[in-house]
């Protein structure tokens, strides 16, 4: 019963996919050819508007089929019409759909960083294209060793994308860990850290380097599942009983905010400094968060839904 469940759920968000991702796609491309000025900027509105109708219609889905409990905190005094990057720790995909829903309205639409390859994603990877999500080519540093000409693409390839939210509201999430947290990686890291893997500096450096003093404020989140492990397939499957969720703003320090935490040197050993503190913090949060039950009384659910 679970399973059927589930497949009447994945129906469901595929059937919104198609009513929303598909004429997202081919606006897109209208888009794309039209030169540059208010009509073009026009349709990128109506491409961010079918957008969040998108995932509004999830939500709505997730709604009607799921009883997880939403347990959320720090996002009240966000600014629909801020520049904000949003920084987290990554547990499963199950994150971008609960981070989508619960900055939904509270900041500009969320966007957040893909590998290049993703673009041949059928619909997904076209309609993220055509709402300007960043598409970002990665080197291993063996490649780089082996190819230092590369070197600074990654940092070309963000200013180019953020130079399209330089005046307009925005939204970027960003998961330092680069990839999602298991116990193997854990340990093939040696990471100090007891819930995270290490974080990595390169992409939030380079993304707070590109907007500068454009940037209203790095928005950390603490995101937990006290029931466990869990993964897409339990969450569709009624499966997750609780999802938390702590946001903090932290403000940027001035020498942060320049291309020198990019590159080797004083301040971008400042900057890792700093960033290990908040992760310090982070897992230590994360110790009291998964320490909670999953299911509480109905008392206490009643009193957090209200």
């Amino acid at each position: 019963m679970r399973h059927l469940r589930g497949a009447a759920t994945v129906f469901l968000l595929l059937g919104n996919l198609a009513l929303w991702g598909i004429p997202i796609s081919l606006l897109g491309i209208v888009k794309r050819i039209l030169p540059g000025g208010p009509l073009r900027h026009a349709v990128s509105r109506i491409l961010v508007s079918l957008a969040d109708k998108w995932v509004g219609g999830n939500d709505r889905i997730f709604d009607l089929r799921l009883d997880t409990v939403w347990d959320v905190e720090g996002i009240n005094e966000l600014k629909a019409d801020g520049r904000y990057l949003i920084t987290s720790n990554h547990v499963s995909w199950v994150d971008i759909v609960a981070l989508q829903r619960v900055f939904r309205h509270h900041v500009a639409f969320l966007r957040f960083f893909l590998k290049q390859e993703l673009i041949w994603f059928p619909i997904i990877g076209q309609a993220c294209w055509a709402v300007d999500f960043p598409f970002m080519k990665r080197y291993s540093a063996e490649y780089l060793e082996k190819h230092p000409e590369k070197r600074g693409t990654d940092l070309a390839t963000t200013r180019r994308a953020c130079a399209k939210f330089r005046y307009i509201p925005v939204a970027i999430l960003n998961f330092l860990e680069g990839t999602r947290f298991t116990k193997e990686k854990h340990a093939e890291q040696k990471s100090p850290y007891r819930h995270l893997l290490r974080p990595r500096t390169g992409g939030i450096a380079f993304v707070i380097a590109s907007l500068g003093d454009q940037l209203d404020a790095v928005i950390d989140v603490t995101l937990a599942y006290p029931g466990g492990d869990v993964n897409m397939w339990d969450f569709i499957t009624n499966r997750v009983p609780r999802i938390t969720i702590r946001a903090k703003r932290l403000e940027i320090s001035p020498e942060f905010r320049t291309a020198a935490i990019t590159e080797p040197g004083p301040e971008r050993e400042h900057f890792k400094a700093w960033l290990q503190s908040v992760w310090q913090a982070k897992d230590a949060e994360l110790d009291s968060l998964l320490a909670r039950p999953a299911v509480e009384s109905p008392a206490r659910r009643k009193n957090e839904s209200g």
